[in-house]
């Protein structure tokens, strides 16, 4: 995939103009990274625990994981791709600042609303139960917020992987025979 239109400029990119796609290309890994290991391990260990016990542990995550660390990296890549944008304005006609921009977009909508309108619902749910006497569809309320994190762990890595190709191609373009040729960087 070409991210770069046909007039970009030739100068190098600095490092101040790269360090916020840096960022949102990084904050989006580990996004992609704390929901991938949830879905791919934590998910599937609570799928092996009794009703009392998933409502107790899950409750648990929930509660500890609302600190200023998780809130910073999970509200993190919108805001640095917004940063890169407005750093990069000049180059708002290149195809990687509207990849970028749009992978913001998707990010703010598809895992931050997301999560408002699904997952946390869920949550609230699943910490009002009594572990003792849990409603009749608590496998069901589990379920269904397993499937709404495996949707943000594949989504997540998905702008990860966009984000990240952005960044490459923006290298890429900007210096395009040190990468064709790695003997010339020498």
């Amino acid at each position: 995939m070409h991210l770069n239109g046909p007039s970009s400029p030739s100068s190098p990119v600095s490092l101040p103009a790269l360090a916020p796609h840096a960022l949102a290309v990084l904050w989006l890994g580990l996004m992609a990274g704390f929901f991938g290991t949830y879905s791919a391990n934590v998910n599937l260990a609570m799928l092996q625990m009794d009703g009392a016990t998933y409502a107790t542990v899950q409750s648990a995550f929930n509660r500890n994981v609302r600190h200023v660390l998780f809130f910073a990296l999970f509200f993190g890549p919108p805001l640095w791709c917004a940063i890169a944008l407005a750093a990069a304005w000049r180059e708002h006609r290149q195809r990687w600042w509207r990849v970028l921009a749009m992978v913001g977009v998707a990010y703010a909508l598809g895992i931050i609303v997301f999560t408002q309108q699904v997952n946390l619902p869920l949550n609230y749910t699943t910490e009002a139960w009594n572990p003792q006497a849990l409603p009749a569809d608590w496998a069901r309320v589990r379920d269904q917020w397993n499937a709404a994190n495996l949707w943000r762990a594949l989504l997540s890595l998905g702008l990860f992987g966009i984000a990240l190709g952005a960044l490459v191609a923006r290298l890429v373009h900007r210096h395009p025979m040190a990468c064709r040729n790695p003997a010339a960087r020498l």
